[in-house]
Order: C-alpha cells, then sequence, then structure tokens
C-alpha cells in the first residue's frame, strides 16, 4: 500500500519481497514507503543508541562518507553531519516540540528507528518506510550529510504519521498532507532550530567538547522568514499548496511554498481550538483515501466547503500582507512585477507531432479566446496578485494597478469591488457587451502602462547620465 507526503507524480515498482514502493524521484527528499509486515524491523540491536524515552533508535551503518571531510560541510552552517548519538536526543527535542505546537498529549505508541547511511550526494534522499506489526513502526533512512530544513522536514513528517497510526488498524497507513509537514517544520525551525538539532563537537577545550551556535533573537516574530518572502512573491493557493510540484518541494521556486505553508499552518492554528482540530484531523486521516475529507471533516465548524477555506485564505493573506508591508517596492521594480503578473504563461504546439513550447499571453488573449470556466480560472489568480501587489507598488503605477483589478473584477460580476467575490462555482457568462467594454479598458489601462514604463526609461537614463559626471 502507497503513502505519500507529497501529492505529486509518481511511478510504483515493485521490489523482490512483494513490498510496493513509491518512488518520488531524486530532487524530492522525503518519500514514504508503507508496507505491512510482522515482526520487527531488522537491526543489529547492539550498535543502536536508545533515546531515553525509548521511542527513537539511531544507528550509523557503515563508516561516515568522504562528504562529512568535505569544505561544504565544514564552512556551510546549512548543512550537518548526524550523529547516531546525538541523533536520538535530537529526535526527542524535535518531538517535544511539535506536541506543543499541536497540544499533543497522548503517549506515543509507534518505535521510530533513525538508520544513517553514507551519504552519495548532498542532495540524498531521505526515505520513511512504515510497517504494522501490532502498532505501526517506522524506519527513517538518513543519510549522514543532509540539511537543517531536510532533516528537520523528514523528523516533524515521520512524527505526524506516527501520531495519525496510533489508532490505525487497517493495512493502510495515513496519508500526510505536503503542506502540513512543511508548515509544522517552518514553524519548529523559526522557534528555535538551534536548541532542537545537537550536532558533533568542532572542537575540544581542556578535555570539554564545544560547538559554537549563532542565534540572535530580538523581537521574536516567527514568521519573519515567511514574510520576507511573501512581500515580493504571492502566497499559493489552498489548491496550488494541495498540489506541489517537485521545484516547490524542494524550495527551488524561491521558497513561496515553503513560506505560504507555514503562513497557512499558523493561521490554521490561530483559529478558535486550531490545535485540536490539526489533531482531529491526524486521527481521521486513515479512515480517509484522501487527507482533504478528514480536513473538512475536522475543520467543519469553520469552513462549510472548500470554497470557504479559499476565502478564508485569501483574507488571510492580504490581511497577512497588509499587517507589515515594508518598504514600497521602486519604480523599476513595481513595473516588472505588473509586467508578470499581466502575463499569463501557456505551452503552445507548432505542430501536432511537436514538444511544447512555452509563451506569454496577455489577459486580452484569454478573454478572447478561453472558454469561461479557463477564464475564469486564470483572472481569479491575477486579481488576487492585483490586490497583494497593490500594497508594495510604487506611485503612479499603483492607480494602475488597481485599475486592472477593478476591470478584472466588474468583468467577473464584483459588482462591489469586493476582491473576494470572484470565488464563485458557477460564474456567469459573461454578454458579448462586458466583453468587449472590458477589452477596451483593458487596452486602455496597457497605453497607460507603456507611457509610464517609457517615463521610467527615461528617468533612468538620466539618472546614469547624472552618476558618470561624478
Amino acid at each position: 500500500m502507497n503513502v505519500s507526503l507529497n501529492r505529486c507524480a509518481a511511478k510504483p515498482f515493485s521490489r523482490p519481497n512483494g513490498a510496493i514502493v513509491l518512488r518520488l524521484g531524486v530532487l524530492i527528499f522525503l518519500a514514504v514507503f508503507v508496507r505491512s509486515a510482522s515482526g520487527q524491523f531488522s537491526l543489529p540491536e547492539e550498535k543502536m543508541t536508545r533515546s531515553v524515552s525509548g521511542q527513537f533508535f539511531s544507528i550509523a551503518t557503515s563508516s561516515p562518507s568522504r562528504l562529512t571531510r568535505s569544505e561544504m560541510v565544514r564552512t556551510n552552517s546549512d548543512f550537518i553531519q548526524l550523529d547516531p548519538a546525538l541523533l536520538a536526543i535530537s529526535a526527542e527535542r524535535i518531538r517535544e516540540s511539535l506536541w506543543r505546537e499541536i497540544g499533543s498529549t497522548s503517549p506515543w505508541r509507534g518505535k521510530i528507528y533513525l538508520v544513517i547511511h553514507p551519504a552519495q550526494s548532498f542532495n540524498d534522499e531521505i526515505t520513511i518506510v512504515a510497517r504494522q506489526s501490532g502498532d505501526w513502526n517506522y524506519q527513517v533512512q538518513l543519510p549522514d550529510v543532509t540539511t537543517k530544513s531536510r532533516f528537520l522536514r523528514a523528523m516533524t513528517g515521520v512524527l505526524l504519521l506516527e501520531i495519525a497510526n496510533r489508532n490505525n488498524h487497517l493495512t493502510r497507513a495515513a496519508e500526510i498532507p505536503a503542506w502540513l509537514a512543511d508548515g509544522l517544520s517552518k514553524e519548529l525551525e523559526a522557534q528555535d532550530l538551534a536548541g532542537l538539532i545537537l550536532l558533533p563537537p568542532e572542537k575540544v577545550i581542556n578535555g570539554m567538547p564545544l560547538t559554537a551556535v549563532d542565534q540572535t533573537r530580538r523581537g521574536f516574530d516567527e514568521l519573519i522568514g515567511a514574510r520576507k518572502v511573501l512581500q515580493n512573491h504571492a502566497a499559493l493557493t489552498f489548491e496550488q499548496l494541495s498540489w506541489p510540484m517537485a521545484a516547490q518541494l524542494t524550495g527551488d521556486d524561491g521558497g513561496v511554498y515553503n513560506a505560504s505553508a507555514q503562513l497557512f499552518v499558523h493561521e490554521l492554528l490561530d483559529l478558535p481550538d486550531g490545535a485540536g482540530k490539526l489533531r482531529a484531523m491526524l486521527g481521521q486521516l486513515p479512515d480517509f483515501y484522501n487527507w482533504q475529507t478528514a480536513f473538512q471533516k475536522a475543520f467543519r465548524a469553520n469552513f462549510a466547503n472548500p470554497l470557504a477555506v479559499e476565502k478564508w485564505w485569501a483574507l488571510e493573506v492580504v490581511d497577512f500582507v497588509a499587517r507589515a508591508p515594508g518598504s514600497r517596492w521602486t519604480a523599476t521594480v513595481s513595473r516588472d512585477k505588473l509586467d508578470e503578473i499581466l502575463q499569463v504563461p501557456v505551452a503552445i504546439r507548432v505542430e501536432s507531432n511537436a514538444l511544447p513550447t512555452r509563451a506569454e499571453i496577455s489577459l486580452q488573449v484569454v478573454i478572447r479566446n478561453f472558454d469561461t470556466d479557463k477564464q475564469t480560472a486564470i483572472l481569479r489568480t491575477k486579481l488576487r496578485d492585483l490586490q497583494l501587489a497593490q500594497l508594495r507598488m510604487a506611485s503612479p503605477l499603483a492607480v494602475l494597478t488597481d485599475g486592472y483589478r477593478r476591470t478584472i473584477a466588474a468583468y467577473l460580476g464584483d459588482e462591489k469591488r469586493n476582491p473576494l467575490y470572484f470565488w464563485n462555482r458557477h460564474p456567469r457568462s459573461p454578454r458579448k457587451a462586458d466583453r468587449d467594454a472590458t477589452l477596451k479598458k483593458l487596452d486602455d489601462l496597457d497605453g497607460q502602462r507603456r507611457e509610464i514604463e517609457a517615463k521610467i526609461q527615461t528617468e533612468k537614463v538620466f539618472q546614469s547620465l547624472d552618476a558618470a559626471r561624478f
């Protein structure tokens, strides 16, 4: 039976012993392989380090890899070298911190075996294997060199699995949504990463091992990292969070996915009894084939349907950015951001058997050529991005951005100019007169945008000339 913390395309294959394995690719660092079997994991217990609570067992399968002696590990503070003795202590600390975050008080039931193997590269996968033998038990296969955030995400994921499967008597393990594992791990990372992960000593002075810790905590803001990202990028929608792409899970999207996941989890926990509802969701995950059903059941009092989740989340994002908008963008950055929002990426095939090529089209092309459902889906996203960007735009681009927002909102049927009205299960089909009027307004706004862009470019030229004189 396959279960994954990551909802993305994957190809299953069978191993000789009958276990079905789900491979998520070398760029996704946390997969979950689930197998129903009897007995414990066959590991040499005499070489294991047992944690204080007895839940965690850590072991190194062989000598450290050559990467542990590399310059990258010595100089880059993001990388860590895992040590069996310290790993068991770190696991206990991470569990206690996670339990405090979600208010968990029930005793653990599943044992977790942390198996360290020599890293082959700096991007080795971390794999979780779950087995049912009365209680569910877990094996986390860790490279001896990895990043702190990747390790913390893996530990958060396996601990959430342990909580979800405590009363699971099925042969199917729970499915943990990626946004929950990532969001909670980022919350823990923001709170006290240095105190959670113990590292081997860097040197020994007078027989005492010492490790330097560089940590500054003033006016503590758990969301400071997310705030920096989301002030310059639009947060993902709930649907996008539910189906992340590989590049988002690995952080190759500029951290937008991780920042969005952290903020989403943070706001869920801030709901009345939010932690209790998250625990209820975890406990109900084994009862359903997808986590969305468990989520809807646990948060029924807050969200009557998925549409209500999207509305609530959109309001939270706008409020989050508005509370601390930071400095405005420069005119040049504002121009580039607005250009980016107003372009729609599409894949075009020149011939039927040719590979698709990437292109960008205008909102006018979308309105003229796409059907109502596709139009609405695209324009919803653009309306939301314009609403968020307007808070940071330099004048007069802020006024122009508001013009685009109002035009799209009116086209979608938002007579009250409410930027959240566009979440509509059954979007109306615009009349031809409405469409033609909207196209004309967009053309007029594009003309104004070209005039502003020309003025910005002229000012840059004069600034360059002035700088050259000195």
